[in-house]
C-alpha cells in the first residue's frame, strides 16, 4: 500500500490508513463539518472515510 507523507492519520479502521505508518494512503482527502460555522476541531471531520472490512 502507497503511503501518503502529507496526510497523516491515526484512524487505522479506516480501508485507507496506511497500516504499517501513520499516514493515509490517498491522493487527497475531503474535510468536512458538522455545523454551519466550523468554530473547534471536533467540529469537523475527515469524510473520506471508509471503514475496513475487517
Amino acid at each position: 500500500m502507497k503511503v501518503n507523507r502529507s496526510i497523516g492519520c491515526e484512524v487505522d479502521e479506516c480501508r485507507f490508513h496506511a497500516k504499517t505508518q501513520q499516514y493515509c494512503s490517498l491522493d487527497n482527502i475531503k474535510v468536512v463539518k458538522h455545523h454551519g460555522e466550523a468554530r473547534t476541531v471536533e467540529a469537523t471531520d475527515c469524510g473520506s472515510f471508509e471503514a475496513e472490512n475487517r
